[in-house]
């Protein structure tokens, strides 16, 4: 695993029992709203980066819309297997390609691409202005990206599966970060927002780099 501060525990809420569940949810019911809302956004043209992309089902979602090629870069290694699957199922493995490292810590070893996307991410990471900046910087046109919202019922609901992570003795947590903490970093990054609203209990945004 490359790069610098990874969420610890990260591989073992993130597993290969994770993996499965979610593999077996993918196949029988597709992607969930909010999922299908960051494909929408994406508008697949060219060269995807999905970041925490866990089996990759976004990632295989955007290649069959029109994206040329996709790359996956996930901190677990648990996902490997059932993703590698997924993708043999579909007859993608020739366009897509899967990482095991710290997006923030790879730097320069990720190539950019025209999109970045990431899905219920920012939340499993303690350094927003890190990964959010990470991503403005390897995207050529666009970022899309989804959080909780920052409200009492989230705020509880996470301290609740902190304690539960805690008393089992894992050290991953979740957080909700301030909104203006995750679109900030895009923005210096030469990113504009064009379009932010809610699916269920996700936020999503999209930020178009600036041109000119």
């Amino acid at each position: 695993m490359a790069g610098c501060c990874p969420p610890p525990g990260y591989e073992t809420v993130f597993g290969e029992r994770q993996a499965r569940k979610d593999a077996r949810r993918y196949r029988r019911r597709g992607l969930s709203k909010a999922a299908r809302r960051l494909v929408e956004l994406a508008r697949p043209s060219g060269t995807v980066l999905e970041v925490g992309g866990g089996v990759g089902a976004i990632q295989i979602e955007l290649l069959e819309a029109g994206a040329t090629h996709a790359t996956n870069v996930e901190l677990s290694s648990g996902y490997e297997e059932e993703a590698r699957q997924l993708l043999r199922e579909r007859r993608l493995e020739d366009r897509a390609e899967r990482r095991i490292a710290d997006f923030v810590g790879a730097g320069e070893t990720v190539e950019v691409a025209d999109v970045v996307v990431m899905h219920r991410v920012v939340c499993c990471y303690p350094e927003p202005d890190k990964l959010v900046g990470a991503a403005a910087e390897h995207a050529r046109r666009r970022v899309v990206l989804s959080f909780p919202p920052r409200n009492a019922a989230t705020r509880l609901l996470v301290y609740a599966f902190n304690l539960w992570w805690s008393l089992r003795k894992v050290d991953f947590r979740s957080y909700v970060h301030p909104p203006a903490e995750i679109l900030e970093p895009a923005r210096r990054k030469g990113l504009e927002l064009v379009d932010r609203g809610r699916v269920g209990m996700w936020c999503y945004a999209t930020l178009d780099r600036v041109s000119g």
